[in-house]
This record gives C-alpha cells, sequence and structure tokens, in this order.
C-alpha cells in the first residue's frame, strides 16, 4: 500500500495530502526507531472520517475514535501513524496500568540507577504516534500522566528526573468501546484534551475496499459471501441477538488467508468467527448465519482465482 496514493484512491482533498508530505519532509524518523514505522496489513477505508483525521493531526491536536466494536478505530490509529511516517507506540490500559508503566520506572544499570523509559517517555523523545487503546479502561494515576502530556503544555514531568517537551510530531490517539467490563466515563478534564471521532458502522462499501485490497485474486461471488456474513452478524448484534464476540473483522479476513492454503472455506469461518462466542445458543446463531453464506462443500477453487 502506497499510502498516499491509497490517500488519493479515495479521493481525499490533494490539500490534505500536499501538507501530509510537508510534515513527512519536516519530520524525519531517526534511525534507532525507523523500525517502528509499521505498515499496517489491513487499510482503512473512509473519505471523509480520514480527512477529519488527518485535518486535526496536521494542527498539532490529539484524537479520540470512539464507537462499538469493529468499526476500525485500531486499524484507523495504524493507517494514520503510516500515513504520516511515525514510530508507533501502542499503550493499551487495563486495570494495572500505572503511570511508571507509562513514563519509565527506576532499573539498576552499570552499578547506577537509571531511568527504564515507558512508551510514553519514548513517544515524546522521538515523534512517534501513541495508540492509547482502551483509554477508559485508564485508572487515575494513569490519566493524570495523560493531562499535561496532552495539553497545550506537551510536556512530561519524570519524578526524580527531569522535565521533557514532546518533539514537535509527538501525536496520541485514543481508541475506546461502550459498555465492556471495566470501562468508565472519561472525565470531562480528559475528553477537552482530544477531538473526538465517532467511528461509524462497517458497509458493503467499505468492507468492499479492504477485501479488494488484500485479496485481488478472490472471485467477487465469494467476496460477496463473506462480507455478507459480517453484516448479517453485524445486524444481528445490533438487535441484540447476539453479543459482538463473534462480531470480529480480522478474524473473517484471517480466515479468507487461511483459505488460501487449502483449508475448507467453512472450517476457516469456524476459527475465524464461529468460535469466537462460546455460549452454546450464540454459537448456533453464528453458525446459522455462516451457514446461509458459506456451503460446506466450498473449496480453495470456489474463493480464489
Amino acid at each position: 500500500m502506497n499510502e498516499l496514493k491509497f490517500l488519493e484512491e479515495q479521493g481525499v482533498s490533494p490539500v490534505f495530502i500536499k501538507q501530509v508530505e510537508n510534515f513527512r519532509s519536516e519530520f524525519p524518523v531517526p534511525e534507532e526507531v525507523a523500525g517502528r514505522v509499521i505498515r499496517p496489513a489491513i487499510p482503512f477505508y473512509g473519505k471523509d472520517i480520514l480527512e477529519m483525521a488527518i485535518a486535526a493531526l496536521l494542527q498539532g491536536q490529539n484524537l479520540l475514535l470512539t464507537g462499538p466494536k469493529a468499526t476500525g478505530k485500531n486499524i484507523l490509529a495504524e493507517n494514520l501513524a503510516y500515513i504520516f511516517n511515525r514510530p508507533s507506540y501502542n499503550i493499551s490500559f487495563h486495570v494495572n496500568t500505572n503511570s511508571g508503566d507509562l513514563i519509565g520506572t527506576d532499573t539498576f544499570e552499570d552499578n547506577e540507577v537509571k531511568l527504564r523509559k515507558g512508551s510514553i517517555y519514548r513517544c515524546a523523545e522521538y515523534g512517534g504516534f501513541g495508540i492509547l487503546d482502551e483509554i477508559n479502561m485508564a485508572k487515575n494515576d494513569a490519566v493524570s500522566v495523560l493531562h499535561a502530556t496532552l495539553d497545550y503544555r506537551r510536556s512530561i514531568d519524570v519524578p526524580g528526573y527531569d522535565k521533557i517537551d514532546l518533539h514537535p510530531a509527538t501525536r496520541f490517539i485514543g481508541t475506546m468501546n461502550y459498555g465492556y467490563a471495566g470501562t468508565k466515563e472519561l472525565n470531562e478534564a480528559l475528553v477537552s484534551r482530544f477531538l473526538v471521532i465517532e467511528m461509524p458502522a462497517q458497509t458493503e462499501e467499505t468492507l468492499g475496499f479492504i477485501f479488494r485490497e488484500m485479496f485481488p485474486d478472490a472471485k467477487q461471488k465469494a467476496v460477496e459471501q463473506f462480507i455478507g456474513v459480517f453484516l448479517d452478524l453485524q445486524l444481528k448484534a445490533l438487535n441484540s441477538e447476539i453479543s459482538t464476540k463473534a462480531l470480529d473483522l480480522r478474524g473473517l479476513l484471517a480466515a479468507m488467508k487461511i483459505v488460501d492454503t487449502g483449508l475448507s472455506p467453512r472450517k476457516a469461518v469456524q476459527m475465524g468467527v464461529v468460535n469466537k462466542t462460546f455460549d452454546v445458543f450464540e454459537k448456533e446463531i453464528v453458525e446459522d448465519v455462516v451457514s446461509t453464506r458459506i456451503p460446506e462443500e466450498w473449496t480453495r477453487e470456489d474463493v480464489y482465482e
């Protein structure tokens, strides 16, 4: 995926593309973190969302991506880091994440105490894009670190060491799902430090783009059925007939990949989608959806040219 050609193909404004090119030229990637500029496994499709995100990041803003599962929040974050050619740092928040995990902790090295730098520190140092995954699971201790980092001060106070200023290319992209165990409402002070993008549900158009990009040799009829599986499950989840456990786009794409090795499409989807739910009644519903879309007798030749 040529990241800027990919933007052109989606009709993203040439004004934005030119400014991204200027950003990339102004902030070359330090050689020691070049390996953190990661090409995303899945492309993001959505002109309006991309333009909003790019405009915000160009102006030094941080983004908060919200919405239900399987709307592409992390996929968008990964794509944005690659579009801007920045090293990415993934920070997954959970009940045990504390300020030391983010900034760093003392370690004993060469007979002296040194700081073992955390992800936020390294992101600030090298102009990285910090992806704050499930930020609404962060404890107050961790959130307090983010306040000065994310606002106009753009700095980090490292207890016992010094204050460091964020590299001018540093940006933070938070993601959050609603209503999961362990999540909570974000306080206003933290939300005010982000521009918020509400991620829309996947559509036939967005899924079609992803499948065409990832599986150019797949047969159109098969692609339509795989997309149909996801859309059918998405509708059932929206109607509360099933949970979102089986609504797994990465799992469906992985199933499509392993079909190429020769595994039957039905078995592949069983592994990638059906087996993601462990409730026997819910699994029956998911299996029924799959059986109407992916015939038992299908082989690799029914999916790929």
